[in-house]
């Protein structure tokens, strides 16, 4: 069988255009724990995978990838037709992109036209999930708690504010209003040009925003998998987050924080049924209220959280994939691979948090 992996960040999406360094190297880090994911599945099976990754001409790490096949990207050429070139001579495709301007639905639509298997969530997945206000209305439909999510339009409105791309990926574009200046200036920039990896403004691209009320709490992202309306949870981490001129910036994320998983099955399994498109890993992040549950005698409950608000569905690999294989020993390429036919197995070598370090302008959790 042969797979192909495709980075966006680190396999050419940005070939003809400056790259941003902390978008490729969260991008590195992605792609090198799927392909040690990969290399590690190899190492115990007798029909080996082989594995092919494309890569952008200027981080060129093929000699420290042995045993797999590399494809640079240079900037003649049209990454969209490298990679359907690749796609059509490989059984399985893991893309790994974001879901702003519909790169990552544009790829997944990609390998399912040319009939492959796609090791990530379909492009009718992608079309809700990387779509914050689709993502909104179809959990509020279920009656899951949601973030409530509504157009950014310009209007002054008391209280505090998030407000980011409506496909937006974490926290580059995110800003937190609280008064009527906030609101004027956000007026004026949602009216720019949207820019590139490079800073430069994207012609005639227009960024449409979305605004949620500012809410307080623990920022917590869950590792799931999912396949035809059922979810398995993998872990719980935390992110932990710096707040600068109106803007969160990840510093980092414990991956596996919190062992006990029972108190958020019930939700992944509720998301699994409103969302029965989703399939494969899937990243969802959660905002947790910081204070204790009351009993009836006014006495805080231990461990009882008070309200949990889902924020955001990734339909990809997160910056939390990289550290499962060293906080559960759970390698997370198998058990995507075992959803082609059944179900995942989830056994755990170990249980121990482990911290992945985010650059600050960290894109996804």
């Amino acid at each position: 069988m042969k797979i192909l992996v495709f980075e966006y960040i680190t396999g050419g999406g940005f070939n003809k255009q400056a790259l941003s360094d902390s978008l490729a190297e969260e991008g590195r880090l992605m792609r090198n724990a799927l392909l040690d994911n990969l290399t590690r599945l190899n190492q115990t099976r007798s029909n080996r995978l082989e594995i092919t990754v494309m890569m952008d001409w200027r981080l060129n790490d093929s000699a420290s990838m042995t045993g797999i096949n590399t494809v640079i990207i240079r900037p003649e050429h049209d990454v969209t037709e490298e990679f359907a070139r690749l796609v059509k001579q490989c059984d399985l495709v893991w893309p790994i992109a974001p879901e702003f301007d519909g790169i990552l639905q544009n790829l997944c639509q990609t390998v399912e036209s040319l009939g492959k298997i796609l090791l990530t969530s379909p492009a009718t997945a992608v079309a809700i999930a990387g779509n914050k206000l689709k993502t909104y209305e179809r959990l509020n439909r279920h009656h899951i708690a949601a973030v409530p999510t509504r157009i950014f339009d310009d209007d002054y409105s008391p209280g505090e504010w998030m407000v980011k791309p409506v496909d937006g990926v974490g926290c580059a574009d995110s800003y937190v209003l609280t008064t009527r200046q906030d609101f004027e200036r956000m007026a004026t920039q949602k009216g720019h040009d949207c820019m590139d990896a490079g800073g430069r403004a994207m012609q005639g691209a227009i960024a449409e925003y979305v605004m949620q009320p500012h809410l307080q709490g623990a920022k917590t992202s869950l590792s799931c998998l999912f396949k035809q309306g059922r979810g398995w949870l993998v872990c719980a981490n935390l992110q932990r987050f710096e707040f600068i001129k109106q803007q969160y910036h990840l510093t980092d994320i414990v991956v596996n924080h919190h062992p006990d998983l029972g108190r958020y099955q019930p939700l992944i399994d509720k998301i699994a049924r409103a969302l029965p498109e989703l399939w494969g890993y899937v990243g969802i992040d959660l905002i947790e209220s910081d204070h204790d549950c009351m009993d009836a005698g006014g006495r805080a409950m231990q461990g009882a959280i008070a309200e949990t608000w889902v924020l955001e569905i990734n339909p990809r690999l997160t910056t939390s994939f990289v550290g499962i294989y060293d906080a559960l020993g759970i390698n997370i390429a198998e058990a995507v691979l075992q959803l082609v036919h059944g179900e995942p197995i989830l056994n755990q070598a170990y249980n121990r948090p482990i911290t992945v370090q985010a650059k600050q302008e960290t894109h996804a959790s």
